[in-house]
This record gives structure tokens, C-alpha cells and sequence, in this order.
């Protein structure tokens, strides 16, 4: 038998010293990487791509979601390794803290922090519901800034001491979801109606079972922080309640009403849509294209407009023989489905005609000419227009104003019915070829010319819309919009961003009447009765409603007095938007006077994107307000689009829509092409997504955790604007995240193993200069954190706790306290530790609401302070400003400090010289006002950062020191650096003189293109560029003749 091994050694601690010499060595094998791939990407076609390196040449891998282990069982708190990894690895980190976040309660409202039971009754509350998301869906990553923001929000109030309540749920998506499953019955070769109604929701339902866990799993590895024991899904018991009682009190208050009106019809999905589901086609020219459910090798002409004839009928007074009047049409196939020609009252041309009757040429029907100036304009065309009441909205009102009778041409599944002569049993674009040849047949053709127009296609199944005259249920809205609209005028509903206030009051002010209907078997059927009877005299269709049948029963015999009839429920479900209207109050329990209800009912904030602010939005304030008699929520807060980084919309036949897990774990090339054969595009568009996918991500996205993909989408948010995402930005964040981590061992080494942090304070005892200037930078970030959540601007607080910590810390801090820390000054040791402490302790609770997962990891392994028995960072008090630190004065003077730094490293580096490898010196000409700010530790901080070995101080009457290059700082600061024996001035005044040719060469070449007669009429743009050009020379010119002076002088001592 082989002899075991020996266990491994375990880790030891790394000193301090050690720490910084492997982060030495890291981030010079880091800077060569980084050049490299900056030339890399240099060579890149398209700046804007997405995936790292975008050029044709192919990386070996990239980054993917790393394999990781997790030692901690389901529910339980994060076992964390005695000794942190050598970098952030987002697996490591994410792992095992939102199961335990969820199974101890931390985001139900009803927890508390240990010691802090009495504020548990007088915490202010802080309630939102989630923007439901498609049940069988997938988020895509706008619905991960949707979840960033809210999440980030909820956090923030949570830390704050607030009372948090964020209702998770699902939405039922009636269209989207039927749809999905339609198209997967129809590769088996069956339809709905095989299966029958029951059977048929049977199988939507376990889809739902089989899908629906995908986007609660997504919601959850964004650490959204929703309280899951309140999941509602739009069709559960609860919602359900809610929408037939909503339904019969609308009802019964006279604001649901059936009409026959005409509706945007998808012949393909054969339901009615709503506008949110169509799409606009543009055609500025003639074009022909394939449409769904048409011959798939057949195109159909757009983009024209057609003229023929109708032919007055002889014998009427003041007729001519053969008199005709000419029309013209976009839709030649909906002619035969006219039912008059209109014409304008004053047009001299067709006076003698008013009243007249035209003869259909296909049909067995006399038309009309009627007088009508709302329709008709006499200088376009001919002035006469053909009126088909039943497929177009401007002829259904002319319809209705000389009550002509709509005749309906179309089947539901768009061929051309019985009314439509010989056109009838036609797909109806197959009918348009056809009445074209039946024109010329009769001699009744005059014409074709290019129409720019605008069509609307449905956004699912790509088919033409139709209008189509069908009754359906309607919700009366001019009241209630009414209502809705006050509401944001007089501020009681606040909008943000304000800009968009003029886009509700638009639509708020001139509301129509709500199509709630949906010829769909998988929604909330409609609970509306027709009364069937051969005995009662009705009128019409009589219907009735009930939250039951039983009821509708009760109501009807209560009407009728009588019971002698039968009751036929109608077969069509309501819009998803009507539940989704209630979803505010409705997840609370209403119409039930429940605990959640009259707790967290109204919510504060509605947080969703700006392209449904009146399809949602409006819907459940209109809805909040009538059912509830208040305002749903306070505040709406619309994020603008996520866009990819050409600004393009995202698109999944542009191959550009993006899982937010693809981006936290990280995918190859190869794997996106292959969720795109997945999913239910057709194998033309999956060819197109393929290219994008390849142009856009040709090495596949590397992974970013979720904190960075969080914390980039926020980083993007300017209300009002939309966001271009480079995925580039994200990868640089979880770059952020990783020098988190490393700074983080740094510090925490400087604090050593057993450290004890002190009693909470403003300012630690005996902090030096550098410390205090920490302190005060940190109250900027603090104060700059609490401004973007109160504004909403998130940006502001990403910006501030970025830049703190990137460079405040990391890059001046840190650096300046390391001779301290290798020092045996004890008294400056221990308040630096004291300050450090005090820095990531709030530095990890400032960034915790914009990344969870890397501040709880960092958060847990903090040594805590006496009686703190905070559990969670998440339940950790939020830091508040503390004025005390902010000092204006020392931040000025550091900001002088950091400027002859700059100056220091600039002059070193442009002689090639690194000062810590040679005997580096500098002198520092101050006045009386410079004197005081180069002293203590910024006198220190500047030695650190520039690692100089010497520093002369030179007050107004020392005299400069000789061979030096000079550079003023500012007006009380004149840096001299020492060059005597470091470099050779002849060879530097060749390369100077050498350079000076160029520079005057270069100046003249501007000039003389400039003293040009015909310069005045160059683009403003190239103007701009040779003013600039010319600034930077002349600069650049008398920096060398400077520098010239410097090394003549050297010459001749």
C-alpha cells in the first residue's frame, strides 16, 4: 500500500511587510498585463465592443465562475477559512450568505438587531412591492438595475433603522406565457384547442411549475432582499380575490361597460393586445416583406398607396354617364369592406355629388358619398376617401358621426371572411395581390406611388396588427384619470424624474377607454355572465356579473324576477395588466382589512422603468385611488433603459440581451450561441443573433460577481438617461472589488491579530494630519453616499464611495501610514490603527446596500466593539454625517501636497529617473503662506508618496538651488528638483533642441493653414482642433526652453 501523504501545513500569517511585497509584486505582473492588454485593445475594430478585447485575434480563455466548494450547510451562517484567499473571488464570496440571510428572517420587517426590541413598534416603515416580473420568464439585466435599485433603497432604509417591507411576486403574463407554451405544443404538433380549455391549462400550469422557480433563483443571486414569506403570484388565491371583487365593484359603479369597438388585433396569438405589445414599422420607402402566417415564400408590398375607381350609379340627377370618383388607399384588400366614399363639404369638385350612391364593384352594395371636413383634407389626393368603419379607427369615428354600418371582413385568424365577396377564404395580404388584378381586371386600377407610412406589428409574434371591430369590456377612465392626474399636479404623487410629469399629464388629461379584455384561456377569466333566455324579453346581449356563479345567479333572478334563463360565463380572460393594477394593496390581503393591509398599505415608492408609466403606473394609482381611496405610494422613481454599448436597444434577434448570471458567472462564446438555439427564435434571426453575439462578445464575458454587476448599473444611473453598459466597466468594478479585498488583509494586518477596537468616536486620540485628513475625506463620501439615496442619484454615492476608497485610501492613505507602521512610535501606531479601523468599519457599512455579498465576507471577519450584537451587516446602523470631521482647511493643504506630488513624479519621470534607486532630492521654495503646509505628517505623506530621500525646505529670501529643473505648484510652492550628477545635459539638450524643431515645426504648419483664405469655411471642429493643438504646442515650447535654460546652466559650471 502507498503511505498516506503528510497533512498540508497550515498558512502562516503574513506580516505586514510581507503582505506589501507580494502586493508589490501582484501589481507589477498586474501593470504588465494591463499594457498589454491596453495594446490589445488599442488594435481593437470597434471601441465600444462589450467583451474584453474585442480585436480578431482570440484570447485563450477567459474568466468563468470558478470552482468552488462550500463547506456551510443550507440556512446556516458562512464558515469562513482562517485565512483569506489571495484575491476576491466572487464564487468564495457570494456562497452561503443569502440562504442564511434568508432563513434567519433578516428581511422580513418584523426582525430586530438583538438589544434593539424596543424601537421594534416605533421604527418609521419603508414599504415597496416588486415590478412582477413574467412568471415563466427570464430576467434580463434591465431587470436586474430594476432589482439593484430597489434592493440598494431597501438596504439603505433597513441600516437606517426603518421598518423594511419588499413584496416579492410574479406576474402570470397572460399573452407571453400562453404564447411560450402554444409555440412548444405546436413542435409536438398539437394546439390548444385539441387539448380543450382545461387540459390545455393543465399544461401552462406546469410550465409554470417547471419554469417559474428560474427567475426567483435569479432574483436571489442578486441579493434582492425581498421578504419571501409574502410571494404573491398574480393568479394565487390572494390576487385572484382581489381581481373579481375589483371587477364587480367597477362593474357595479358604472366603470366597466361592454362595447363593440374596434381593438388592436394579432391575428397570429388571435387575441386582442394592448399598445405596450406592438411594435412600430417605419417604411419611408416602397418595401415588400414576409408576414407570420402567410406563405413563407411570398413578400407583401408596404409602403404604398394605391388608387382606383368606384363608379357612380347611373341615372341619378346630375349624374354623368360613367362619372367616377377615384380614392386611394394603403390597404387596397379592406375595400370591400367599405360602406361609404367621404369628401369635404366645400370641395367645388364633387358638390354635384353629396348624397349620391357609388356602386361596389365586388360586392352586392350600393355606398354612399357622404360630407365630412374632420376626415377629409381637399389638397391631399383626390379628396375623396373610402370609409371602412370596421378596420380603421379614423373611419369607425367617422362610422359613428353618419351612423353608417360596419361591416367586418375578417376572420379572427386573418383570412377574409364571407362579407368579403371574392376575396373570401384569402390570408388577407394574399387578398391584396388579388383586388389589385381584380382592379385592372375591371379597368377600375389609376395608380400606385411611394407612401411613407407607419404600420404596427405585434411585438411576440411579429404579425401585422389589425384593428378589428369586436365587443369587449372596457374600463371608463376619464374620471379616474382625472383623479390621478390632480393627484401629481398637486404634488401629493411625486414623480421622479419631473421631466416625465408632462408625459403623464398628457396621457392623464386625454385618457380613452380601457380594453380589458383577452380572447386567452390562461388569465382571470372574465366573471361575466351572459344571460341566455327564450322566455324573457331581452335586449341584446344582457349580462350580468358575480365574484361566484352563484351569485351572478342571485343577481340575475334578482333582475329578472325570474329564474327561467341560463347563464354562459364569458370565454375570455382580463388584460394582465388589471391584476397587476392591484398588485399595491391586493398582496396585502385586500379586499380583506388584513394586518399587512393597514400596517404597510400605502407603500412609500414604486420603483420601475420609464416605458410603463402609463400601461402600469397609471393603472394601479387609477385603480389605488378608486378601490382604496388613497394613493398606492408616494414616490415613482422611473430608471431610464439599459442599452448595449452601441446604445442600441437590446434585442434577442440582435443576439445583445443579457442574463445577469451570464455576467456574474461568467460564459463562453459558445454557450451564448447555444441559449439562443434554446430559446424560441426562428433559425433566421438565431443566424443574425449568432453574428452579434460574435462582434459583441468574441471571447464570450468574463466573470463579475454580482457585487460589480450591481454596483456598475447603479454606477450608470442619471435619471432621465439612458445607459449604454459596457461590460468592459463591469469587469473594471469587480477589479475594484479585488483591490477591496486586498486592501482590506493589508489593513487588518496593520491591526493585527488582537486588536480590540475602542468605544466608538468622532476622531481617534492623538491622530495625526494624515489621519484627520482620512477622517475629513471620509465625511465627503459619507455625506455624498446618504445625498444619492435621498436624491436618488445613485450615481453620486457610487462615485464617492468608489473614489474614497481607490484613491483616498488605497493610494494616499495607505501608502503614507506604512514608515509609520514599521516604526516604534506606539502612540502614532495606535491611533492610526484605531483611524483604520474606524474607515473600513464604515467604509464596508457605506457600501453594503450597493454590494451585499463582499461587506457581509469582509464584515463577519471584523473584529466587533463591546455589547455590538449586530448579527448581519445588513442590519448594522447605516453611518451618519459627523460634521466634526470635516475639515475644509487641511483637505486644501493636502490638495497641495498631492499637486507636488504629481509635480515630483512627473519631473522624476520624464529624466527616466525612479527617485527610491538613486540619491533623489528636492527642494521646495515656499512662502510664508506654503511654509505651514509641509510640516508633520503632510511633510511625511509627501517623502511616502514620491519616496524622495531628501527634502530641503527654502523659504522667500533663500536663494535657488542650482541645476534643477523648476516647476511652480502654485503661487506658494516652487518645486526644484536636483539633477546635477544624475543626468548628462549635453545629451538632454540635444533631445531638447531636437524636440523644440518639431514643436515650432508643428506650430508654423497650424499658422500657416490657419493664414489660408479659404480656412474661414473648415468645419468648427477642425477649428477646435488646431486652437487646441496650438495651446498645447506653445505650452509644450516653453517647458522645454525652460528645461533648455536648466541644462545650459549645468554646462557651464
Amino acid at each position: 500500500d502507498m503511505e498516506a501523504p503528510p497533512p498540508a501545513a497550515e498558512k502562516p500569517q503574513l506580516t505586514p511587510e510581507q503582505i506589501e511585497k507580494k502586493r508589490l509584486r501582484d501589481e507589477k505582473k498586474k501593470a504588465k498585463q494591463a499594457a498589454f492588454e491596453a495594446k490589445k485593445a488599442a488594435k481593437a475594430k470597434n471601441k465600444n465592443a462589450w467583451g474584453a478585447g474585442a480585436g480578431k485575434k482570440k484570447v485563450k480563455d477567459i474568466r468563468l465562475k470558478t470552482a468552488f466548494v462550500n463547506k456551510t450547510p443550507k440556512g446556516e451562517k458562512k464558515v469562513l477559512d482562517a485565512q483569506m484567499a489571495d484575491s476576491y473571488d466572487p464564487p468564495a464570496v457570494e456562497a452561503a450568505w443569502y440562504d442564511w440571510w434568508e432563513a434567519k428572517g433578516f428581511f422580513k420587517p418584523e426582525y430586530v438587531t438583538p438589544g434593539k426590541e424596543d424601537t421594534k413598534d416605533t421604527r418609521e416603515r419603508f414599504t415597496l412591492v416588486i415590478p412582477p416580473p413574467n412568471v415563466t420568464g427570464s430576467l434580463h439585466i434591465g431587470h436586474a438595475l430594476t432589482n439593484s435599485v430597489e434592493d440598494t433603497l431597501c438596504r439603505w432604509h433597513r441600516m437606517s433603522g426603518r421598518e423594511v417591507l419588499w413584496v416579492p411576486g410574479t406576474d402570470h403574463a397572460g399573452i407571453a406565457t400562453q404564447s411560450v407554451v402554444e409555440k412548444k405544443l405546436a413542435k409536438e404538433g398539437v394546439t390548444r384547442h385539441d387539448l380543450g380549455r382545461e387540459a390545455f391549462l393543465k399544461k401552462v400550469y406546469e410550465w409554470k411549475e417547471e419554469y417559474g422557480g428560474k427567475i426567483t433563483n435569479q432574483l436571489r443571486r442578486l441579493g434582492s432582499s425581498l421578504d419571501w414569506s409574502r410571494e404573491r403570484f398574480t393568479m394565487d388565491d390572494t390576487m385572484s380575490t382581489a381581481v373579481l371583487e375589483a371587477f364587480v365593484r367597477f362593474f357595479d359603479s358604472g366603470l366597466i361597460y361592454r362595447a363593440n369597438r374596434l381593438v388592436n388585433w394579432s391575428c397570429a396569438l388571435n387575441t386582442a393586445i394592448s399598445n405596450l405589445e406592438c411594435d412600430d414599422i417605419d417604411f419611408d420607402v416602397p418595401k415588400k416583406m414576409a408576414v407570420p402566417g402567410h406563405n413563407p415564400n411570398m413578400t407583401y408590398p408596404f409602403g404604398q398607396i394605391w388608387s382606383f375607381a368606384y363608379k357612380v350609379v347611373p341615372g341619378q340627377d346630375g349624374v354623368k354617364d360613367d362619372e367616377e370618383i377615384v380614392c386611394a388607399t394603403t390597404r387596397p384588400e379592406t375595400m370591400v369592406g367599405d360602406t361609404a366614399v367621404a369628401v369635404h363639404p366645400e370641395d367645388p369638385r364633387y358638390k354635384h355629388l353629396h348624397g349620391k350612391l357609388l356602386q361596389h364593384p365586388f360586392v352586392d352594395r350600393q355606398i354612399p358619398i357622404i360630407t365630412d371636413s374632420v376626415l377629409v383634407d381637399m389638397d391631399f389626393g383626390t379628396g375623396a376617401v373610402k370609409v371602412t368603419p370596421a378596420h380603421d379607427p379614423n373611419d369607425f369615428d367617422t362610422g359613428v358621426r353618419h351612423n353608417l354600418e360596419s361591416i367586418n371582413i375578417l376572420n379572427e385568424n386573418g383570412t377574409m371572411n364571407e362579407n368579403s365577396g371574392p376575396l373570401a377564404g384569402m390570408m388577407r395580404f394574399d387578398a391584396r395581390y388579388e383586388i389589385i388584378k381584380l382592379w385592372k381586371e375591371k379597368d377600375l386600377f389609376r395608380g400606385i406611388a411611394p407612401n411613407k407610412m407607419r404600420i404596427q406589428k405585434c411585438s411576440r409574434s411579429g404579425d401585422i396588427i389589425e384593428p378589428l371591430l369586436k365587443p369587449q369590456w372596457y374600463v371608463k377612465t376619464d374620471d379616474i384619470a382625472k383623479r390621478a392626474c390632480d393627484k401629481v399636479n398637486s404634488k401629493e404623487l411625486k414623480i421622479i424624474p419631473e421631466s416625465r410629469i408632462p408625459h403623464w399629464n398628457m396621457f392623464m388629461e386625454n385618457p380613452l377607454p380601457w380594453c380589458i379584455s383577452r380572447q386567452l384561456w390562461w388569465g382571470h377569466r372574465i366573471p361575466a355572465y351572459r344571460v341566455v333566455s327564450e322566455t324573457l324579453k331581452l335586449e341584446g346581449e344582457e349580462w350580468v356579473v358575480g365574484r361566484t356563479q352563484a351569485e351572478a345567479q342571485e343577481r340575475a333572478e334578482k333582475k329578472y324576477g325570474s329564474s327561467d334563463f341560463t347563464l354562459e360565463q364569458d370565454e375570455d380572460v382580463l388584460d394582465t395588466w388589471f391584476s397587476s393594477g392591484l398588485f399595491p394593496f391586493a398582496v396585502m390581503g385586500w379586499p380583506e382589512k388584513t394586518p399587512d393591509l393597514e400596517r404597510f398599505y400605502p407603500t412609500q415608492l414604486l420603483e420601475t422603468g420609464r416605458d410603463i408609466l402609463f400601461f402600469w403606473v397609471a393603472r394601479m394609482v387609477m385603480m389605488g385611488l378608486e378601490l382604496t381611496d388613497k394613493l398606492p405610494f408616494d414616490t415613482v422613481l422611473l430608471h431610464a433603459m439599459v442599452r448595449d454599448a452601441h446604445g442600441r436597444k437590446m434585442s434577442k434577434s440582435l443576439g445583445n440581451v443579457l442574463d445577469p448570471i451570464d455576467v456574474i458567472e461568467g460564459i463562453t462564446l459558445q454557450d451564448l450561441h447555444k441559449k439562443l438555439e434554446q430559446g424560441n427564435l426562428p433559425p433566421a434571426e438565431i443566424k443574425k443573433a449568432v453574428r452579434g453575439q460574435k462582434e459583441d462578445f468574441p471571447n464570450g464575458i468574463s466573470e463579475c460577481g454580482t457585487d460589480a454587476l450591481r454596483f456598475a448599473l447603479l454606477s450608470y444611473t442619471a435619471q432621465d438617461k439612458d445607459i449604454n453598459l459596457d461590460i468592459n466597466r463591469v469587469v473594471a468594478l469587480r477589479n475594484f472589488c479585488n483591490k477591496i479585498w486586498n486592501s482590506y488583509k493589508l489593513s487588518t494586518a496593520f491591526l493585527g491579530d488582537d486588536f480590540v477596537p475602542s468605544p466608538a468616536v468622532d476622531i481617534p486620540e492623538n491622530a495625526s494630519d494624515i489621519d484627520l485628513w482620512i477622517l475629513s475625506r471620509m465625511e465627503y463620501a459619507t455625506v455624498n453616499a446618504h445625498k444619492g439615496f435621498e436624491t436618488m442619484e445613485f450615481g453620486v454615492g457610487t462615485s464617492a464611495l468608489h473614489g474614497f476608497w481607490l484613491y483616498d485610501f488605497c493610494d494616499i492613505y495607505l501608502e503614507t501610514i506604512k514608515p509609520v507602521m514599521k516604526s516604534d512610535d506606539e502612540p502614532a501606531k495606535k491611533a492610526i490603527q484605531e483611524t483604520l479601523y474606524l474607515l473600513i468599519d464604515e467604509f464596508l457599512r457605506l457600501l453594503s446596500p450597493f454590494m451585499p455579498f463582499i461587506t457581509e465576507e469582509l464584515y463577519q471577519r471584523l473584529p466587533h466593539r463591546e455589547g455590538d450584537a449586530t448579527e448581519t451587516i445588513s442590519h448594522a446602523e447605516y453611518p451618519v454625517s459627523r460634521p466634526a470631521r470635516a475639515n475644509p482647511e487641511l483637505e486644501a493643504n493636502m490638495q497641495v501636497v498631492m499637486k507636488t506630488v504629481t509635480a515630483v513624479r512627473s519631473m522624476f519621470a520624464s529624466y527616466n529617473l525612479i527617485p527610491k534607486k538613486i540619491d533623489s532630492k528636492i527642494s521646495l521654495g515656499l512662502t510664508t503662506v506654503g511654509s505651514p503646509i509641509f510640516t508633520g505628517a503632510l511633510k511625511d505623506a509627501l517623502m511616502s508618496l514620491t519616496q524622495v530621500k531628501q527634502l530641503e525646505i527654502l523659504s522667500d529670501s533663500d536663494t535657488p538651488p542650482s541645476g534643477v529643473g523648476s516647476e511652480v505648484v502654485n503661487e506658494n510652492v516652487t518645486l526644484y528638483v536636483h539633477l546635477k550628477g544624475l543626468v548628462d545635459p549635453e545629451k538632454e539638450l540635444a533631445k531638447l533642441e531636437k524636440k523644440l524643431v518639431q514643436l515650432n515645426k508643428q506650430v508654423a504648419g497650424v499658422k500657416t493653414r490657419q493664414a489660408r483664405d479659404t480656412y474661414a469655411k473648415v468645419p468648427q471642429k477642425v477649428v477646435d482642433a488646431d486652437n487646441d493643438k496650438l495651446t498645447k504646442c506653445e505650452l509644450e515650447i516653453a517647458s522645454v526652453e525652460s528645461a533648455l535654460a536648466i541644462f545650459k546652466s549645468m554646462t557651464e559650471e
